[in-house]
């Protein structure tokens, strides 16, 4: 089985420069993850797990370790010291990352969110729009929350939208950081889904949950974090 992802020694650590301390979010991660694979972690808030997440991601910068990513563009390379450029052409066509959080442009409507999704992926208008529906259908958005803002959405509104916007994209690699923390038990059956699709094809992902239940026979390999370490 291909290998697209091993996270040797990793450690990450936070200074607080006004109280004088250093806190270790993660240390000494080590996680190898082959195509189609789905590895779950659980732990404590705070004990370190979306800290993971956003060092693949490179929102966090690392203290010490390497991250060797296989790219179907750039072949193996260590996304801690891959140039910029790269490491933003990835996120755009390879890396998917599912935050709790929406971030969108103001004044633009949930249907623009998920098309431009597709759109900046090169395909079609038309091909966008009709993904961009089949996603809002997936998850029986009310016709009327399409074409509206966001910021008028219920937590688990903007949440089913965040997954769609990343999901549509059928990305390489996924990164979900609580992707049913706020949704009912009939939209976590959606989200199972759309999970269950995307290990079909081929996608390798990474998930942190709370809720242990929605990881039973979805996840190839169970993690708990606990202060910082993977037990």
């Amino acid at each position: 089985m291909e290998q697209i992802l091993k996270i040797e020694n990793l450690y990450k650590t936070f200074v607080i420069h006004n109280l004088g301390k250093c806190i270790k979010a993660s240390h000494d991660i080590n996680i190898q993850l082959s195509k189609g694979e789905f590895i779950g972690i659980t732990g404590k808030s705070g004990s370190g797990k979306s800290t993971i997440l956003k060092c693949i991601y490179r929102t966090y910068t690392t203290n010490q370790g390497s991250i060797w990513y296989k790219s179907e563009k750039f072949g193996l390379v260590n996304l801690l010291d891959i140039p910029e450029r790269q490491m933003i052409y990835l996120r755009k066509y390879e890396i998917g990352y599912v935050s709790q959080f929406l971030s969108s442009m103001p004044r633009t409507t949930a249907r623009e969110i998920v098309e431009h999704s597709v759109l900046e992926m090169g395909f079609s208008r038309e091909y966008a729009s009709q993904k961009a529906k089949e996603m809002f259908e997936h998850f029986e958005f009310a016709k009327e929350l399409w074409d509206s803002y966001p910021n008028t959405f219920s937590g688990g509104e903007k949440l089913r939208l965040n997954i769609a916007k990343a999901m549509v994209k059928h990305p390489r690699l996924l990164l979900l950081d609580e992707p049913t923390a706020s949704l009912d038990n009939y939209s976590k059956e959606k989200v199972r889904e759309l999970i269950e699709q995307l290990k079909l094809e081929g996608t390798t992902m990474i998930g942190i949950f709370h809720d242990i239940n929605f990881m039973e026979g979805l996840c190839d390999k169970k993690y708990n974090m606990q202060a910082g370490e993977l037990i």
